[in-house]
């Protein structure tokens, strides 16, 4: 998993609530067990017309936020199923963070599997950061993991909280295989002891 430590992009504002998994990646794009492709279904049925053309008034579909890396969503994002494909999909069209009011459980647990972070704040803090976010590709957002810190493009610096795990294994690029990989002598130690105090198992 690609490590997170501090990430400077476009952020693109899309300021719907209660987006669930199905609107981030329809059931259609379900077929594969590929974390790769995904990004092309990402939003389909707001982004494409149903001719498959470029939806214009789409925010991604714009010229300004096209190369975005940063979403700043509406509270409750990632309701729904419990679909790892959601946040396959957003890694793989290149959103390494995600910033809301609130996310579901089962989507925020599975960013923090997929090398994204999501970021909770407070309304007042999301309007902040929607009214940034609008001002298109010359207002970039700035996100420290390490500090814990979003800075606006005027300077501005909002605080957010992570559950200190969490953000270990972001800031080392460590799913779950990772986790348990750090602690290869530990077992490798455990299993000599069983298979010497225990030969018959």
């Amino acid at each position: 998993m690609e490590k997170f430590d501090k990430l400077t992009g476009v952020a693109a504002p899309l300021p719907i609530i209660n987006i669930d998994t199905d609107m981030i990646i329809p059931k259609d794009y379900l077929k594969t067990i590929q974390r790769t492709g995904l990004g092309r279904g990402l939003f389909s049925e707001m982004r494409y017309r149903e001719d498959g053309s470029d939806n214009p008034d789409f925010v991604l579909n714009k010229p300004a936020y096209k190369d975005a890396t940063i979403l700043v969503a509406g509270d409750n994002f990632g309701c729904g199923s419990s679909r790892e494909h959601a946040p396959w999909a957003l890694l793989d069209y290149g959103i390494r963070c995600v910033i809301s009011t609130s996310f579901a459980d089962i989507f925020y647990n599975n960013c923090f599997k997929n090398g994204i972070l999501p970021v909770v704040v407070t309304p007042e803090e999301l309007e902040k950061l929607l009214e940034d976010a609008g001002r298109g590709a010359n207002a970039t957002l700035s996100v420290d993991l390490e500090a814990q810190e979003i800075r606006g493009p005027d300077g501005g610096v909002i605080r957010f909280d992570i559950d200190p795990h969490r953000k270990h294994c972001l800031l080392n690029g460590l799913d779950d295989i990772g986790l348990t990989l750090e602690k290869a002598a530990a077992i490798d130690s455990f299993e000599g002891t069983m298979s010497a105090e225990r030969p018959w198992t």
